[in-house]
């Protein structure tokens, strides 16, 4: 609750930023400075330390789990200024307004990760979806950009009478909104019920970009300002996945046998067509675009296992992915030319930055010694101490190994063929990509430095 009260408040601020403020370096730095607040204030709640007591009639419950994620929500969307929001100013003129509706995202995040009633999740939703469907065209000049906003805002509609037809159905046969309450209400399958988790389970399927809902994902990815691309594929992705598996074990946990072949098929579809079909693509944001379908597969393996490693896997998967993707995008951002042509030589002209955008590279590739690697175990041994799955872990597996390839190809690029990639870099930016790069290494040997936090 702490995070939530202050995130709204931040948000608030920032829109007032931008007429009181005419520096954007102010305004940057009291974004930066309120969300490094609003992280610290969320840890403080994680050990017990309440600043707001606030009666939410049961509507929301902040366990270790849900604010554990907010917390690795937080520090990845901080990562994600520090790296870029001072290239946000390119984007227009609206500078404090991107701020704040990045605030607002957040607040949605929140609702999501800690939602005990399905209107809550509802409402975390469409606070995700609505700021996001702006920022995906905030850059007015890019045609590209407005036909991406058009198609997801469109999409995203469908999406959500999709979500709203099924809590009316769950409502219908369970007389409650509480997912604690459905649980014994619904125990025993009927039409109403199974209708209802199916369409809350294509809408949700939506919302990640999973197969075969995800044709949004490319063309609105590509459009949108390279800057936003990072927030949405990483930080808001990893939140409704934690939505997602709340709402499939507390809500649905009763008859799990009716949903997993289902959940197990739309894996599979997932990691097959966002690995295959990265392969062919020539532009570097738009094969990013893909590949999060792909790593989306993987995180579908979490809400199938249903069980404690999916629990502690997903948290890794959201913290490693995260900070891998923003630390590509962050690179891509930096670039003219987002083809892998554009990476050709960088080694020998930026050693650090293709130092560290390897390791981002690796990670998200599943290399031994980065957090990705152990993030995919996780995913993995989830579904193998279920009992059932072992085709799907071997199918992951191999569509790992060709996510290889099309990650590999960015790292040929910068070391083995011959060009000058157009790009200027600070110190500071340089330094931030090492410790987040050393950050991904440790997490990668150490994952108990970031589990621990769930039990302790």
């Amino acid at each position: 609750m702490n995070a939530l009260i202050l995130s709204a408040v931040l948000g608030v601020i920032m829109m007032f930023s931008g007429i009181l403020l005419k520096q954007k370096s102010a305004v940057r730095g009291v974004a930066i400075t309120g969300l490094a607040a609003l992280l610290l204030v969320n840890i403080l709640e994680l050990r017990g330390i309440h600043f707001f007591k606030i009666d939410v009639a049961g509507m929301m419950y902040f366990d270790r789990f849900a604010l554990l994620f907010i917390s690795i929500a937080l520090f990845a969307t901080l990562v994600y200024f520090i790296l870029s929001a001072k290239d946000m100013e390119k984007v227009g003129a609206d500078y404090a307004e991107y701020f704040a509706l990045i605030f607002f995202i957040i607040c949605g995040i929140i609702l999501v990760a800690s939602f005990k009633s399905l209107l809550i999740l509802f409402l975390g939703i469409e606070i995700i979806s609505i700021p996001l469907y702006i920022l995906t065209g905030a850059d007015k000049r890019n045609l590209k950009g407005n036909e991406g906003s058009l198609k997801y805002f469109l999409m995203g509609a469908f999406s959500t009478g999709l979500m709203l037809m099924g809590i009316a159905l769950i409502y219908g046969a369970a007389g409650t909104f509480d997912v604690e309450k459905m649980k014994f209400a619904i125990e025993t399958p009927a039409v109403l019920p199974v209708t209802g988790m199916l369409l809350l389970l294509f809408s949700m399927s939506f919302k990640v970009s999973a197969a075969p809902f995800h044709f949004w994902t490319p063309d609105v990815y590509d459009g949108a300002p390279t800057v936003f691309t990072s927030f949405m594929a990483t930080v808001v992705k990893a939140a409704v996945f934690i939505g997602f598996i709340r709402l499939f074990d507390e809500t649905f946990g009763t008859f799990q046998v009716k949903w997993q072949m289902w959940l197990a098929v739309i894996a599979a579809v997932t990691l097959f067509i966002g690995n295959i079909t990265a392969v062919f693509q020539q532009s570097v944001k738009r094969m990013l675009a893909y590949s999060s379908i792909a790593q989306a597969g993987f995180m579908l393996l979490a809400v199938y296992a249903m069980n404690t490693s999916a629990k502690e896997g997903i948290l890794l998967y959201a913290a490693a992915y995260s900070l891998a993707t923003i630390g590509i995008f962050s690179v891509l951002n930096k670039l003219n030319d987002y083809t892998f042509e554009g990476f050709n030589g960088l080694a020998k002209q930026q050693p650090v930055v293709a130092g560290a955008l390897t390791i981002f590279l690796l990670s998200l590739a599943g290399i031994p010694l980065t957090a990705g690697f152990l993030a995919k175990f996780f995913m993995l041994k989830s579904v193998i101490d279920t009992g059932t799955g072992l085709w799907l872990v071997i199918f992951a597996v191999l569509m790992a190994a060709v996510s290889v390839y099309y990650y590999f190809r960015v790292i040929q690029a910068m070391y083995f063929k011959e060009g000058k990639a157009d790009i200027t870099v600070t110190g500071r930016f340089k330094w931030a990509l090492v410790t987040i790069a050393a950050l991904i290494i440790i997490l990668g040997t150490f994952p108990n430095i970031l589990i621990n936090w769930l039990y302790f």
